[in-house]
């Protein structure tokens, strides 16, 4: 039995995660500004708030083994600045990783972004684990990612006893997924840049608990990329929803964002292109050769299952 202490337990991945790990008696300690829904039988919640001393009084008070980082901002809410989400996504993580050498905890693993490589026409396709991390500066997540990765680094240098295992997630789908990038797919037509197929990698929700499970527990230290098999473009997400494309030049929808924006007509700026544009394809190979998990999913069942479950 391991002493696992989880941040951002309350979201969707924290709630699939803690009932996976008490499936297998694991002592857990599930800490979030609110504690989830329901908590099963012999998980304690503890409310932390990253952006305060909390993460260094509630680690050093605990003593976990392993710690499993998940409290990210991925989809900020309305009013929420982007100092804000660095505050959690960035100074959270520094927080909980000097907390965790403070506390001399064995292991920390952490959920990074494929978003971390950044949305760059030059990536590789497929990126893997020893391609660069590239963050774009004008989106926060993505900057933000790349400024933990950076943090991590220092890290594995300065401090190698202690373990780290960095995910580099795609696509997180899973029954009730609702954000920024499913509200795209529930579009009557789906928008593509011409000349653009914007694939997208997708990961099954039960299939990331089942790996942060093991990253947590048996599994080796490392930085893995994490997506099911294969990838979906525009084209092929059209005809598993029946909807028709609609193509765009890409200095058009620039043009529109450009005015659309500072007036208040839409969230997202010209820079928003670059997201569909140059969307970062993962490679899996080391998740399942290195890491020894092979996701039960591919990309394409995924979405099949968030859409029946979606109704669309």
């Amino acid at each position: 039995m391991t002493r696992i202490l989880i941040t951002g337990a309350s979201g969707m991945v924290g709630r699939e995660l803690i009932g996976q790990l008490a499936q297998a008696e694991h002592e857990i300690i599930a800490t979030d500004l609110a504690p989830p829904p329901s908590v099963p039988d012999g998980v304690r919640f503890v409310a932390v708030d990253v952006t305060t001393d909390a993460p260094g009084q509630v680690i050093a008070q605990e003593q976990p083994e392993v710690i499993v980082h998940l409290a990210s901002v991925v989809t900020p809410g309305p009013g929420m600045g982007r100092e804000l989400a660095y505050q959690v996504d960035v100074e959270g993580t520094r927080k909980v990783l000097d907390a965790a050498l403070q506390a001399g905890v064995r292991r920390l693993v952490v959920t990074s972004s494929g978003a971390a490589y950044g949305y760059h026409a030059d990536n590789p396709v497929p990126l893997r684990e020893t391609d660069p991390v590239r963050g774009n500066p004008e989106f926060a997540y993505s900057d933000h990612k790349r400024q933990v990765e950076e943090l991590l680094a220092n890290a594995r240098m300065d401090n190698p006893e202690l373990e780290q295992t960095v995910l580099r997630v795609g696509t997180v789908l899973g029954k009730g997924t609702d954000n920024q990038i499913t509200a795209l797919f529930r579009k009557p037509r789906l928008l593509a840049i011409r000349g653009c197929e914007s694939p997208f990698v997708f990961i099954w929700t039960r299939d990331l608990a089942r790996i942060l499970e093991r990253a947590a527990t048996d599994g080796p230290p490392g930085i893995f990329n994490v997506a099911g098999d294969g990838a979906m473009g525009v084209s092929d997400l059209a005809r598993r929803l029946g909807k028709p494309v609609q193509r765009v030049p890409a200095l058009g929808i620039k043009a529109v964002l450009a005015v659309a924006h500072p007036l208040g007509l839409s969230r997202y700026g010209p820079e928003q292109v670059r997201f569909l544009q140059y969307r970062p394809v993962l490679a899996n190979d080391a998740l399942k050769n290195r890491f020894g998990y092979t996701p039960e999913l591919t990309s394409a069942e995924v979405f099949d299952l968030w859409a029946r479950e979606a109704g669309l």
